[in-house]
């Protein structure tokens, strides 16, 4: 930062994880620069945290005022945006017009205060609620310096929010990510578990109810007769021929088209010209799909006709829908923000029950180490909730109701929400007499107080507030007076701090990327009493199998997952849910009978902290960089070899083998040698050398074969990378779109199969009378179909690990006849899965 202030920059962002420091280095930038400092942050914790800070940096008095008459002043930004009712809204009127007289008078001081330095904490909330604002603020102060500092990485964020970025800041000074925080010895390793329910059997009657009727749609919703247009009529021609070209549609209506791809998979719609099926379109459609593809449908079809019929159609739909958790109206078809499913699944009983067992499973991992965390979104579930009107079963998920489920967990534990401290008797009694020994003339004024509807809880009550009691409640959980904490995101997220926690339960239903990584941070603090420190954050997840929406929590764990790096079991630092369980897939959740395995495998990992420690190699060397993997895991029987040993050589002889028997020099001069090389077979392996020496060939990636990196992890799954970044995400697609089922290629090439092996192939082999005993075929990867001279490298390579091939046009007659014995169907028995790893 020092160096970018001497080439004259006034506005500097710098993104660092929860809990790396950000307010230590907001700190030396004040005392660099020496001049007034005014600090805004987006709560009263985080504003506590920055004068504590300051007292224990420099003994000059710290102000919570308005004034800006001393040396450092903590606000908030509400302290700012604060409007005037009665002023005018609308565009023509700049915000600091329409700021309360409190907030003018602050920015008055502001413009006032001569030569000062402003930072502007967790600044990605100036994204949501307050850039626009203080873009009007700062546009008059062009001689202050200011410090953007946030948690939130510059790659999640959007387009919008990343123009902002450049507007307030410049580019970004300086980033690190979590996963080098923990190599750093910054941040305590840490891993991600998962507890996968089911929901319970009242919720599922009413889901079976809400969901038969949109069965009974589906069935319509096929019908070439259902509609003037049918749905999959319209979607033949909107997807037929894409007038601007499939990827620009893509890249305009990325879930139009995904939701499209899905449609292809499930047999119902022909591949667009230019489309590519990929992992994320080879699974059942979603709800989502159904909503994209139906709100095109009626948006774009059924709205503009005035037939009865198609008037009938929306009418059906208006009925369904709900059912599903969507909407439908004349203008189309939408998802509320939370439907009636998704709200039963998030706030299932069976989360609830979750808790207590996740609790139970880290008590015996760590027995009176055990720092735990619930993270609830509400105190209590509300008797008259929006579900329970439309008959939906009650709600759960409460703190309240958290704290029931441990009456019998061999812990102790305290609820802390904004508005209530509530523990069991013998717990409050502890409480109070912590408080007393801390601050007495708080606990002369406190007294356990009965609660309402919770008989083993009683509530510590009295004139005090969430300011008084989060610190006292924090230290006496910190310092092992209870094992367990619980209470609500909005007290326990952003600008809370305990360095002891060990464990996060989640149950929280919020997924943006700021959210996640501030309640994540919670648990990732360094202990100073605990050098081995391990953190595990638990996320309980409800999915109903066979409810068309039932996958809505899963989606929610996903995005929550999403650009979120984590260790896996097999040491890789990946991004998503695979560092979770290497088998989960984003696009769909794991089967029903997996779910018990699941689970019983996250229990028995919670037990071995000292794993995931060594796993994270602390202190290690490391790039800070994310780069494309491929993964790629057999499903049984695999047609190609998938145990064998890498090496960046051709393949031998006999894989390179065409119709008329065996070719090259060296087989003529030394058969012998071939027939030794005949037992040898790159298998998989030679797939993606065959795709890297292609790029190599196509001027696409000079190292070729020798720049792939190949790992066998402990499931026996194939992960394939290349050494260099810019190129491996190139690489990884082509490599998929090689092992995919046979959709509609372009262009479509043979594999020779060598005879059986034994004594008489070796001599057939020796005396050159060799033949191939069948085919298989493979789709050319669209990066090199769409190009000649690239179709060409494609040839030469396949041609050295796979031995001479003609690549055949799709619209060829040898390609027809090809593409009719082989659509559908995968070269070799094995699904793909594109990730994204750190190293």
């Amino acid at each position: 930062m020092t160096e970018r202030r001497r080439e004259g920059r006034r506005r500097l962002w710098v993104s660092l994880p929860p809990g790396a420091g950000k307010t230590v280095l907001g700190m030396e930038f004040l005392r660099e620069l020496g001049q007034p400092a005014v600090v805004f942050c987006p709560n009263t914790a985080i504003q506590g945290q920055w004068t504590r800070t300051w007292e224990r940096y420099d003994s000059r008095p710290v102000s919570t005022a308005r004034h800006l008459d001393g040396p450092f002043t903590a606000l908030t930004y509400q302290s700012l945006a604060s409007f005037d009712p009665d002023e005018r809204t609308g565009e023509e009127v700049p915000l600091v017009d329409r700021l309360h007289e409190n907030g003018k008078a602050l920015v008055s001081a502001l413009h006032a205060a001569g030569p000062v330095t402003v930072v502007l904490d967790e600044c990605h909330h100036l994204l949501e609620t307050w850039g626009a604002l203080l873009t009007e603020v700062l546009a008059e102060m062009p001689e202050a310096h200011v410090l953007g500092l946030t948690a939130t990485p510059p790659g999640t964020l959007s387009k919008r929010q990343a123009a902002q970025v450049e507007e307030l800041f410049g580019d970004i000074v300086y980033s690190a990510s979590i996963p080098a925080a923990v190599r750093e010895g910054d941040l305590a390793p840490f891993a991600e578990l998962a507890w996968l329910t089911t929901p319970d059997a009242d919720e599922d009657r009413w889901l079976d109810d809400s969901s038969r009727r949109f069965a009974e749609l589906t069935t319509e919703l096929l019908d070439p007769d259902y509609g003037t247009t049918p749905l999959l009529m319209w979607c033949d021609r909107r997807f037929g021929e894409v007038p601007v070209g499939w990827n620009t549609f893509a890249r305009e209506e990325p879930e139009l088209a995904r939701s499209a791809l899905r449609l292809v998979h499930a047999g119902l719609l022909a591949l667009p010209e230019g489309a590519r099926l990929t992992e994320e379109h080879r699974v059942p459609l979603s709800t989502d799909d159904w909503s994209a593809l139906l709100d095109d449908w009626v948006g774009g079809c059924l709205r503009h006709s005035e037939d009865p019929v198609d008037e009938a159609v929306i009418d059906d739909l208006r009925a369904a829908l709900p059912g599903i958790g969507l909407q439908a109206s004349r203008r189309g078809v939408s998802r509320p923000a939370q439907s009636r499913v998704d709200r039963v699944l998030s706030r299932s009983v069976s989360k609830m029950r979750a808790a207590a067992e996740i609790v139970g499973i880290e008590h015996i991992a760590l027995g009176e180490r055990l720092r735990a965390v619930v993270v609830c979104d509400f105190e209590r579930a509300s008797a008259t909730s929006a579900a329970a009107l439309q008959g939906a079963p009650a709600e759960h998920g409460s703190a309240f109701e958290v704290m029931a489920g441990l009456a019998d967990a061999p812990v102790d534990a305290v609820l802390m929400t904004g508005r209530t401290v509530a523990a069991r008797p013998p717990v409050v009694d502890r409480l109070l007499a912590f408080i007393a020994a801390r601050r007495p003339e708080i606990a002369g004024r406190l007294e356990p107080r009965e609660i309402e509807g919770a008989p083993d809880l009683v509530e510590l009550a009295g004139p005090w507030t969430s300011r008084r009691w989060v610190p006292l409640v924090t230290d006496f959980f910190g310092e092992g007076h209870c094992q367990v904490l619980v209470g609500t995101r909005a007290l326990l997220g952003e600008g809370w701090d305990a360095q002891q926690v060990t464990t996060l339960i989640d149950l929280s239903t919020a997924s943006t990327s700021s959210a996640v990584i501030q309640t994540r941070g919670r648990a990732l603090r360094i202990d100073p009493d605990w050098s081995r420190k391990v953190a595990l954050t638990w996320s309980v997840v409800c999915v109903a199998h066979d409810h068309p929406g039932g996958d809505s929590d899963w989606r929610r764990f996903v995005r929550k997952h999403d650009g979120y790096f984590g260790v896996d079991d097999d040491g890789q630092i990946v991004s998503g849910v695979p560092h979770v369980d290497a088998r989960f897939s984003p696009y769909v959740p794991p089967d029903l009978t997996d779910l018990a395995a699941i689970n019983d495998a996250m229990a028995v990992r919670a037990q071995d902290r000292e794993v995931i420690g060594r796993r994270w190699r602390v202190g290690e060397p490391y790039e800070d960089r994310s780069r494309t993997v491929l993964r790629v895991v057999a499903d049984g029987g695999a047609s190609v070899p998938m145990v064998d040993a890498p090496r960046a050589e051709p393949a031998p002889p006999w894989a390179r083998m065409g119709e008329h028997g065996v070719e090259g020099e060296k087989v003529r001069r030394h058969p012998w040698r071939a027939a030794r090389e005949a037992a040898r077979d790159d298998g998989l392996i030679a797939h993606a050398y065959l795709v890297a020496d292609a790029l190599a060939l196509g001027g696409l990636y000079a190292p070729g074969a020798a720049g792939v990196e190949v790992l066998v992890d402990a499931t026996g799954a194939y992960r394939f990378s290349l050494r260099d970044e810019p190129e491996d995400g190139i690489f990884a697609q082509a490599l998929e779109e090689l092992l995919a089922p046979i959709t509609v290629p372009r262009y479509l090439v043979a594999r020779q199969l060598a005879p059986p092996a034994g004594a008489a192939a070796g001599w057939a082999v020796l005396f050159g009378r060799a033949h191939p005993v069948g085919h298989t075929w493979y789709a050319v990867p669209g990066e090199f179909a769409r190009r000649r001279d690239r179709r060409e490298a494609f040839a030469q390579s396949w041609a050295r690990w796979f031995g001479p091939s003609t690549l055949h046009a799709a619209d060829s007659p040898a390609g027809e006849a090809a593409l009719a014995a082989s659509a559908g169907l995968a070269p070799a028995a094995v699904h793909t899965l594109v990730r994204s790893a750190w190293s």
